[in-house]
């Protein structure tokens, strides 16, 4: 079953590694965050990267924070210097969570599906969930509603 819209923001903790610096679930209270689950086999997730660096922009007065975790779908995916190496490459600046064992997607419920996204609000509560090819989309509009700034429904 997944994750349910309200459920509290699950506990980032047990990643092999973090790049660009650890961050606790507590210390993304009082703010908008999305939590996005990544490969670097995964084409969409490298595609819809950008995207997410624009939305830290267009809605910085908001606090919005983005944490990346990179959830292998291959063994290739499991070599650190890749996936350091693509971290630097798409310029992702944000925390970067490693997850090897899929134990932070397993709390998330992401199904093993690439990419995931899961917005919650200021209070940590989950306001909406989106994945694969038009994942990015859905999630910005949810933003968007969440922040009041005019989404379409």
């Amino acid at each position: 079953m997944p994750l349910m819209t309200g459920c509290i923001l699950p506990s980032l903790a047990d990643a092999t590694e973090w790049i660009n610096g650890y961050v606790a679930s507590d210390n993304l209270l009082g703010s908008p965050c999305i939590i996005q689950f990544w490969a670097i086999s995964c084409p969409i997730c490298k595609i819809n990267l950008p995207y997410l660096q624009h939305f830290l922009k267009e809605f910085q007065d908001s606090g919005l924070q983005i944490v990346s975790v990179h959830m292998p779908r291959m063994e290739a995916d499991l070599a650190l210097d890749k996936v350091k190496a693509t971290v630097k490459e798409l310029g992702l600046n944000g925390p970067c969570a490693i997850d090897n064992d899929h134990s932070i997607g397993d709390r998330f419920e992401t199904g093993g599906i690439w990419p995931s996204y899961f917005l919650f609000d200021a209070e940590g509560k989950l306001r909406s969930r989106a994945a694969g090819v038009v994942g990015i989309k859905m999630a910005e509009n949810s933003l968007k509603r969440l922040l009041g700034t005019g989404a379409k429904a």
